[in-house]
């Protein structure tokens, strides 16, 4: 027996899927930052941008730029930046994809990867100029291999984000 829609609980399963798992896979990347990694040199991306980035290049649909202030704030009290920090950079780089889509005619998986890159060298030099504003001297050039850890590390976060979006929308 074939059924359309399936039953209640079926349907109720897929729908909060649906809404919550773009959400809570930020949210989780967010406290990864809980671990204890310790490392001598600053070599961990933040994988919490990563992976918004990810969701916002991959269905731009489902956040307005406006969610990034709610999921800067989580990343800002999980991972101890200066409060704002992350809520600034990451509505601006939502604003910022949101103006690059409404130019932009068309992306693929290059144009994504550029985007992604620039998104992080944008928050990686504000959290530069963020520390150097509260009184931290440190160079620029310290954060250069985390930078481009990042930026490699991007396409395997687009990956992970990829499947948990085939997972979201599966039935």
């Amino acid at each position: 027996m074939s059924r359309i829609a399936g039953s209640r609980s079926e349907v109720a399963m897929r729908d909060l899927r649906r809404r919550f798992v773009p959400v809570g896979s930020t949210l989780a990347a967010s406290m990864l930052a809980l671990l204890p990694i310790v490392a001598s040199r600053p070599l961990v991306p933040e994988l919490a941008l990563l992976v918004a980035i990810a969701w916002r290049l991959l269905r731009p649909e489902i956040w307005p730029a406006h969610m990034a202030l709610a999921l800067g704030l989580f990343n800002d009290l999980v991972a101890g930046h200066p409060l704002g920090q992350s809520m600034a950079t990451w509505t601006i780089l939502f604003l910022a994809c949101d103006f690059i889509d409404s130019r932009v005619g068309f992306r693929d998986y290059l144009m994504d990867w550029l985007i992604a890159a620039a998104a992080v060298l944008f928050h990686t030099a504000a959290a530069w100029y963020i520390a150097l504003l509260m009184g931290a001297p440190m160079r620029f050039s310290v954060l250069l291999p985390q930078l481009g850890v990042a930026i490699l590390v991007y396409p395997l976060a687009a990956r992970f984000v990829l499947a948990l979006d085939r997972w979201r929308l599966s039935r």
